[in-house]
């Protein structure tokens, strides 16, 4: 893993000079993050990143004059100008106790996207529904959809599919007392059939894991977004936000073609 970050790592450090890429790109750039200041036991990807890092993430972000920093959706069909949007995928409680004040801080708007057992079952290191709730009615948060059981949505039966996507709609919006109208796929799992079925729910935003900008023509429902892990230091932010590393889209797998 180490080795193959190294490689990234170098991919990109060649794309910026090659291309001298210094301008940001038009669209939405949307940022994927899950913990910020928690040590996971189970994270073995480099998911949580330490708080200091997100806070320097965070006052890099606000410090850019020619980016507009919004909400996933208050973007959408602009390719006018850059724009910057944060989420976070999972529903870890530090979202709230650390995440939220940074980002608050900043004037900076988020989307927490949730897994609707995680919640119900007051699972370790994630929000409870009180918590939940809280989270929601912070100025500029919008929480949405990550599954009901956080399985990979393509290989669910119809019937489990329905149920991970709406089920988990409905349950949500028990919770904050709020329409729930963004879904984030768990894994990136995402084809047709899940497409067809997240507009069927009810779903107007849909947000993958494949890196990219989207564009004022984008789908909607196949919103590219690009991760930030615990070892991105602000240059790496810097290259991702004006499009080193968009590369690594070319490798993923592309649901509009499955």
């Amino acid at each position: 893993m180490r080795l193959k970050r190294q490689v990234a790592k170098g991919v990109a450090e060649a794309v910026s000079l090659v291309k001298g890429i210094s301008a940001h790109q038009k669209g939405l750039r949307i940022l994927l993050y899950h913990s910020v200041g928690t040590e996971l036991p189970h994270d073995t990807y480099g998911i949580s990143i330490n708080s200091a890092s997100f806070d320097r993430h965070m006052a890099l972000l606000k410090g850019m004059e020619d980016i507009q920093i919004n909400s996933m959706e208050g973007a959408l069909g602009d390719d006018k100008s850059c724009s910057i949007a944060v989420t976070f995928d999972d529903g870890y409680k530090d979202n709230l106790y650390v995440a939220a004040p940074i980002l608050s801080g900043y004037g900076i708007p988020f989307t927490v996207f949730v897994t609707g057992d995680f919640i119900k079952g007051n699972v370790p290191f994630y929000l409870t529904p009180t918590e939940l709730k809280a989270l929601s009615l912070i100025e500029g948060v919008r929480v949405g959809s990550h599954g009901l059981t956080h399985r990979r949505l393509t290989q669910c039966s119809d019937k489990e599919l329905w149920e991970e996507l709406h089920g988990s709609r409905c349950y949500l919006e028990d919770v904050i007392g709020r329409p729930v109208t963004a879904i984030s796929y768990p894994h990136g799992s995402v084809n047709r059939r899940v497409w067809e079925t997240a507009r069927e729910a009810g779903y107007e935003i849909g947000a993958c894991s494949r890196f990219g900008v989207n564009s004022a023509d984008c789908d909607n429902l196949l919103l590219r977004r690009t991760e930030i892990v615990a070892e991105d230091s602000e240059r790496i932010l810097f290259q991702k936000i004006n499009g080193a590393w968009d590369w690594y889209g070319w490798l993923q797998k592309n649901p509009q073609t499955e």
